[in-house]
């Protein structure tokens, strides 16, 4: 360090501020400008990213909370439409019920229509063969009453007088 101080000249030291200042002014004007400019514009544009990034943000924010909306809506409609469908049902199923009801019930008085007549039918065509058959059993049992006089005049005397009693 010594030979340093020895050595040392002010013309040297001159010219070297000099050169020093020049070359601040150089790299001042052709280096430093296009380097802060550059970083300028470069945290512009990262600025304006992160502005564009919080927009779409937003915007994905909104999307969704519509998203939700119509799914709810969706929803909404589809839990109507299910039960538009299930009261359908259930008032196709009550028509179905009530008509099959009103159809048994007209074949249940049609078949008690048919089985009155029926029945009426069958105690006519009995009574008609009581009827005959009891003509018949008569018949069999006044011969064979009626076979002497005596027993005829007394069955004679005797219906007389049921006559005259009535």
């Amino acid at each position: 360090m010594e030979k340093l101080i020895n050595d040392f000249g002010f013309g040297l030291f001159f010219w070297q501020g000099i050169v020093l200042i020049l070359l601040i002014v150089l790299l001042r004007k052709f280096a430093w400008k296009p380097i802060l400019n550059s970083l300028n514009s470069r945290e512009e544009g990262i600025e304006n990213a992160l502005e564009s990034a919080e927009i779409a943000k937003r915007e994905m924010a909104n999307l969704k909370a519509d998203n939700e909306k119509m799914l709810q809506v969706a929803r909404g409609e589809r839990d109507e439409m299910l039960k538009e469908a299930q009261q359908i049902k259930n008032d196709i199923i009550a028509d179905a019920t009530q008509d099959a009801t009103h159809k048994s019930n007209d074949i249940i008085a049609k078949a008690q229509e048919t089985i009155q007549a029926e029945k009426k039918t069958a105690i006519t065509e009995i009574k008609a063969q009581a009827a005959e058959l009891s003509i018949q059993i008569a018949e069999k049992i006044i011969k064979k009453e009626l076979d002497n006089e005596t027993a005829q005049m007394e069955l004679v005397n005797k219906m007389l007088d049921d006559v005259k009693a009535n």
